[in-house]
């Protein structure tokens, strides 16, 4: 295992509020099951990053913990260099910008495209207002927009359940986008996908970085190479490695543990 020291070290180098997510010293444990040990690493604004690891390397756990899911024992998690995570709970979260795509798509199936996104609109309403309201242009413009970066604009009055399992995955991505985050995590996209759908996921996602940070969760390799991004590797817990793919794919550590040879 690599000198936790010296990861934290390099987590410190860029200032705060430069950072839309920063992790210190994040740990969590489970019935004495150390899930993330001391993990700390930090995502630029405006960055796509790919997190990789083995199973139990504490991807899913992280996720937790920036969404609130999960309460760490100790370590900070600061939201935009200022907000402390660890003292929210999850509607408090994600009410700042945090969206987070699961591995299956959740969509209303029986609600066309643009009623999914339209339901998706920021902004709760009441019962009695969901019946009385009617969309402003400037929402239906949003709308728009949205169904053009996904790719469903021709399928806008299509039953989201006769859509293709990459489809419904866009769907799901574009509302949270409706959510305006600045923080997008993202679970496992390209799982189940036909390989052009993996390859326009991969387009899709380089195209809304840059707006707002997203995290992607993957095991492909062949997507995170897609994706053009810097890599964290995960393990026990902890950062092994982190840089391109191409760096990380040649750390012997890496190799040894997740990669093989």
């Amino acid at each position: 295992m690599r000198d936790s020291q010296a990861v934290s070290a390099s987590v410190k180098s860029p200032e705060r509020n430069d950072t839309i997510l920063y992790l210190d010293g994040v740990s969590v444990s489970f019935d004495g099951f150390k899930a993330l040990n001391e993990l700390s690493f930090y995502v630029m604004k405006g960055e796509l990053r790919a997190i990789i690891g083995p199973n139990g390397a504490g991807k899913t756990t992280m996720m937790d913990v920036v969404t609130g899911k999960t309460r760490p024992d100790e370590g900070q998690v600061l939201f935009d260099g200022l907000t402390d995570l660890t003292r929210l709970d999850e509607a408090r979260i994600a009410n700042l910008g945090i969206g987070r795509k699961f591995q299956k798509p959740t969509v209303f199936e029986n609600h066309t495209v643009f009623d999914n996104l339209e339901l998706a609109l920021s902004g709760s309403r009441d019962v009695l207002k969901s019946l009385l309201f009617k969309l402003k242009g400037e929402q239906q413009d949003r709308i728009d927009e949205v169904m053009e970066i996904i790719a469903l604009t021709e399928v806008h009055q299509t039953n989201a359940g006769a859509l293709s399992h990459g489809q419904k995955q866009w769907l799901e991505i574009g509302m949270l986008l409706m959510q305006e985050p600045e923080l997008l995590l993202v679970d496992e996209p390209a799982a189940g996908m036909t390989d052009a759908e993996t390859e326009q996921t991969s387009e899709l996602l380089k195209k809304i970085a840059g707006d707002r940070s997203v995290v992607v969760v993957e095991h492909d390799m062949e997507f995170v190479k897609a994706l053009e991004s810097r890599v964290t590797v995960l393990h026990e817990g902890s950062v092994l490695a982190e840089g391109s793919l191409e760096k990380v794919q040649n750390d012997e550590q890496v190799i040894e543990v997740y990669l093989g040879r």
